[in-house]
């Protein structure tokens, strides 16, 4: 049997099936490449030796989701698929509603009509809003404060509501912090498609000379540096969390069968010491400039993990050296991303 793994050939998804594969599990990869390359599914067999099943399908589309549940004799899902860019959610709300909420439910009516009850969520941390409190526990008040962090927090309760429902459900929601990094081979890791949005692509670009200089949003925090603070957890400990709750499903019973577990380190980091850990792994500066807050960013947030060490058996292992490093060796061999042709070294 499979699982199947909607937005596969993603930077989550992609880490994520190699994580599988070499835990012996066969690997459906469902992806629609609107953020994402072929190219992936090919560095994903050349790390495992193993070659990934793929359906070409959108996640909103029921029918082809349950053509590839059957043909695959699938017995679950890890589902990575949907927008996720917290600026571009504040401006076009209505395709975030789209992709996220409204392709979750196509998902789960596709399991419903097939028969299978077996799902891990990928949520976001998003969902907490600004802390109360820190580090964030799972019980902390839901209050996000952007419409990414909303779907996200629609499709939790929309999961939590059905699994209530109906006994046969086993559910795991991992909410993630900031995932960064990439695998330790330079085969597979971020490529977003245009501008990134995330810090550490956007390091990328500019050791390589693509942009002049980082932005900083806002030196005016109430943090030691004045610049944000996030927990940095490395891809590879983020889908090696995804298996530890894969497997956990099978122990859960009705009615506790569904879960909710944060995946993060711990531990806070500032936006200028993710610069100083990048330049030393890199060994070449990273330009920035201080310009203005952006829109929905909150100015601290970190993870309880003791959850998911007790309830998981799991917890992050890699440091900010290892997520500095990691992307560089991405970047130096793949200066352009999956590109054909664009791979090279110095």
């Amino acid at each position: 049997m499979s699982i199947l793994i909607t937005g596969g050939a993603g930077y989550l998804g992609s880490h994520c099936c190699v994580s599988f594969l070499e835990s012996g599990h066969e690997v459906v990869v469902f992806d629609n490449f609107s953020n994402s390359n072929p190219e992936s599914l090919k560095r994903i067999e050349a790390i495992t030796g193993k070659q990934p099943k793929f359906e070409h399908g959108d996640i909103r589309d029921q029918a082809a989701l349950e053509t590839a549940l059957k043909r695959h004799d699938c017995e679950g899902v890890i589902h990575f698929a949907g927008l996720k860019v917290v600026g571009e959610s504040l401006q076009d709300p209505l395709s975030y509603y789209d992709n996220n909420v409204i392709g979750t439910h196509r998902l789960l009516k596709a399991l419903s009509t097939v028969g299978v009850h077996k799902l891990i969520f990928s949520s976001s941390a998003n969902v907490y809003g600004e802390p109360r409190a820190l580090p964030v526990t799972e019980d902390h008040s839901l209050n996000p404060g952007n419409p990414y962090g909303r779907t996200k927090l629609v499709v939790e309760d929309m999961l939590r509501d059905l699994s209530a429902s109906d006994s046969r459900w086993r559910i795991g929601i991992l909410r993630y912090f900031n995932p960064v990094g990439a695998h330790h081979s330079g085969l597979i890791g971020e490529d977003p498609l245009d501008v990134p949005n995330n810090l550490m692509p956007y390091f990328a670009q500019v050791a390589t000379g693509r942009r002049e200089h980082l932005s900083v949003f806002g030196n005016d925090y109430p943090t030691p540096d004045g610049t944000g603070m996030r927990d940095y957890i490395h891809v590879v400990d983020l889908v090696q969390g995804h298996l530890h709750a894969y497997e956990k499903l099978a122990e859960l019973a009705s009615p506790e069968n569904c879960f909710c577990v944060n995946l993060g380190t711990g531990h806070g980091h500032s936006v200028l010491e993710l610069v100083q850990a990048f330049e030393r792994g890199a060994n070449r500066p990273i330009p920035y400039q201080i310009v203005g807050r952006r829109a929905g960013d909150v100015a601290e947030s970190y993870a309880d993990t003791q959850k998911a060490k007790a309830f998981l058996s799991w917890s992050a292992e890699r440091n900010l050296e290892d997520m500095c490093s990691d992307t560089w060796n991405w970047v130096r061999k793949n200066p352009l991303g999956y590109e054909p042709d664009a791979n090279a070294e110095d």
